[in-house]
């Protein structure tokens, strides 16, 4: 592959990472700035330019389906034998392998849960404790081996670093060693202890390390920010005294503190190495300039090292709607008015799988759940048992190999469909909430089967089951044709057409248990960890009370100062937040608005609408014909309600049509004409215009 060609495409600063190929490299990389794009290409061009062979390069990341990502898109550009690995795979094979030669004797188990260990550790130190208990112990014990703190210094450690201990120190720190002792007597591992062992025979084992810096020369570490000390000192390991090291990271989207991650790697990577390529990337591919407006100003009042770093982000799509920001009375109002507008959004042609309810605790998702499930929408929680784990998935899998050496004549999708009837894909989900769930991980599969089918025509029952083995080997699930419920740290890496942020208000955002400065930092990067999820809609909500009737004493989260209508720093920046703060009345009934759609339309929605019904399905019409050709969804163009309001007030000129929310500079440029020349009853031209982000938008995000 010629290795120029390979960065076709690339924005300038992509363009100038990808040609930093040797020594250190820090890529400070904002959130939708393509940097997944930058550092695959930069891998790819250093291959094909002879700079390193494709082998001996180790791209490290943290979760499997980001490394499944990085390896899919290496095959693409023509280096499929690169080593992407999280830090836990890449050290359990190294471990497995040099274990005879470094400590000999069987193998320790590796455990993936901490629980039965530390209750058993509990146990035997006199303490009985219930399996949250359990679950904040373990997380205790987590941090200190990630932070390299033994069980002797730990209370010492927990008031250095100001953090509160979930009991008694001294009893933790019993726990820990009984934990550690329990571990070594059993011949098991957990996850610290692989990383810590592993660099331990790096280190102490020259004939080893040679063997592994042989191997590996050339080193990328994605999202750099979350790497804890514990990492850092099995990468030290790896790199022994070589400097062909590329990060990648933001300091602003550190929010695994508790955890034991430090940005400081980050932000102090130019002190380490005074001769590093330092490239920021700032052109967000991902969110409209609405969104990116509301991600930047998040970070405004931001303090502390990860703040002097900050990126302001520039917005490389077109308009899209203003965010809204909503106060309820109650938290059943938050959320049964949260699910009536998910359900509109739907309607208006947003996937339910590209719609995101993100809240602070788990705790908080059960109203979310019974509110869309009162409105009839279907949704998964995020962070539930894996997909392929769940037994209805795996007997599926099964079924499904055994039908792949006769499958019949019928297409691929039909096929996949009457396997699965039998297992419970029924033509409607049933009633009662494990029978739905059950049902809905079942279609999961059949729309796989339907996006192969869509993706690679004449696709076979075995091409279905062998991209079905390579999912499960990587923990690839498919997108559920559901709204995604999630907590914001789980939805760290993720993007969704429209995000709603609930139960906005202090005490959950920030936490009420943040209360050094540090952590109120560590909860405003969450807050735009979140916001940065949204591509075009977003929502921002809070309750006065938590329950109907309740006392009205919640107040709006501080990080909507100088965001919101009516917040205290708002008048000190009206101008740039004129938009958001102009007040809309019905014209009906004169009724303060403030749900989307309704501020769109200019009447609340049980007011009698008065538009031209003949003109709004011309304008439909033309919509799905121009969607058609520049093949895309027909929102993208403009939304059900957006149309509607045109055909309400009949716009004369583009000066009224760019008085309608939903019509941006960019839009109105390119369908203006068109729009005005509907309302006034004349067919419009055919202008031919490409897709209105420019199409390359959505190609470049993370």
């Amino acid at each position: 592959m010629d290795p120029d060609r390979i960065l076709d495409g690339l924005d300038p600063e992509q363009l100038e990472a990808a040609r930093a190929l040797r020594g250190p490299v820090c890529i400070l990389a904002g959130a939708g700035t393509g940097k997944t794009r930058a550092i695959t290409h930069r891998i790819a061009h250093a291959v094909h330019s002879g700079v390193v062979a494709e082998q001996q390069v180790l791209a490290v990341t943290f979760t499997v389906r980001a490394a499944g990502e990085m390896r899919g898109r290496l095959r693409a550009l023509g280096a499929p034998r690169v080593q992407a690995r999280t830090f836990h795979s890449a050290a359990v094979r190294q471990l497995s392998y040099f274990w005879p030669q470094a400590i000999g004797g069987p193998m320790p188990t590796l455990i993936d849960s901490k629980i039965q260990e530390v209750a058993r550790a509990a146990h035997s130190c006199g303490l009985q404790l219930d399996r949250t208990g359990l679950r904040d112990l373990a997380g205790e014990i987590e941090w200190s081996k990630a932070t390299q703190v033994r069980p002797a210094d730990y209370e010492a450690a927990i008031g250095k670093a100001g953090r509160t201990a979930p009991m008694p120190a001294h009893d933790v720190a019993r726990v820990y060693e009984a934990y550690e002792e329990q571990c070594r007597d059993r011949n098991l591992l957990d996850f610290e202890s692989l990383l810590e062992l592993t660099a331990g025979i790096i280190i102490e084992h020259p004939q080893i390390a040679d063997r592994v810096r042989d191997q590996y020369r050339y080193f990328v570490v994605d999202e750099f920010q979350d790497v804890n000390p514990l990492q850092k000192l099995l990468l030290d390991a790896w790199l022994g005294d070589r400097d062909d090291l590329c990060v990648v990271g933001d300091p602003n989207q550190t929010i695994y503190s508790f955890a034991g991650a430090t940005p400081s790697y980050l932000t102090g990577f130019s002190a380490a190495y005074p001769h590093a390529t330092v490239v920021r990337l700032v052109r967000d591919y991902r969110s409209t300039p609405q969104v990116v407006r509301v991600a930047n100003g998040a970070l405004r009042h931001a303090r502390g090292p990860a703040a002097e770093h900050r990126l302001e982000l520039v917005a490389q799509r077109p308009d899209g709607p203003d965010p809204v920001y909503t106060e309820y009375d109650d938290e059943p109002a938050e959320a049964t008015s949260v699910a009536r507008r998910i359900a509109a959004l739907i309607d208006s042609g947003v996937p339910a799988r590209e719609i995101a309810v993100l809240f602070r605790t788990n705790a908080q998702s059960a109203a979310y759940e019974q509110a869309l499930s009162d409105a009839g929408v279907s949704y998964t929680v995020r962070g539930a048992t894996r997909f392929f784990e769940r037994q209805e998935i795996k007997q599926a899998v099964h079924t499904l190999r055994g039908a792949r050496q006769d499958p019949g004549d019928d297409p691929l999708a039909r096929t996949v469909h009457h396997i699965l009837g039998p297992l419970g894909l029924t033509p409607q989900p049933p009633e009662g909430r494990q029978a739905r769930e059950r049902w809905e991980s079942l279609a999961a599969l059949a729309q796989l089967a339907e996006d192969v089918a869509a993706a690679r025509p004449g696709a076979t029952m075995a091409d279905f089951v062998n991209e079905l083995d390579a999912r499960v080997a990587t923990e690839h699930a498919p997108e559920y044709e559901g709204v995604t419920l999630a907590s914001l740290h789980s939805a760290k890496g993720l993007e969704w057409d429209a995000v709603f942020l609930v139960g906005l208000t202090e005490g959950l955002m920030p936490i009420v248990f943040a209360e050094s400065p540090e952590q109120v930092e560590e909860e405003r990067r969450l807050f735009y960890v979140g916001v940065t999820r949204a591509r075009e809609h977003l929502s921002l909500s809070w309750a006065l009370a938590r329950s109907p009737g309740g006392r009205k004493s919640r107040k709006p989260s501080r990080f909507l100062d100088g965001l919101r209508p009516a917040s205290p720093s708002l008048a000190s920046s009206r101008r740039d937040s004129r938009r958001q703060s102009r007040v809309v009345r019905c014209r009906i009934c004169g009724t303060t608005l403030t749900d989307a759609a309704e501020r769109k339309l200019a009447r609340c929605l049980d007011c009698p609408a008065d538009y031209d019904e003949a003109l709004l399905e011309r304008l439909k019409t033309w919509r799905r014909a121009s969607a058609e050709k520049q093949k895309v969804p027909a929102y993208v163009i403009f939304t059900d309600s957006t149309l509607q309001a045109i055909a309400e007030h009949v716009p004369d000129d583009l000066a009224q049509l760019s008085r309608i929310s939903g019509v941006g500079a960019v839009k109105l440029e390119r369908y203006g004409e068109a729009v005005l020349a509907l309302c006034a009853g004349r067919e419009p031209a055919d202008d031919g215009e490409e897709h209105p982000d420019g199409g390359s938008a959505q190609r470049q995000t993370d």
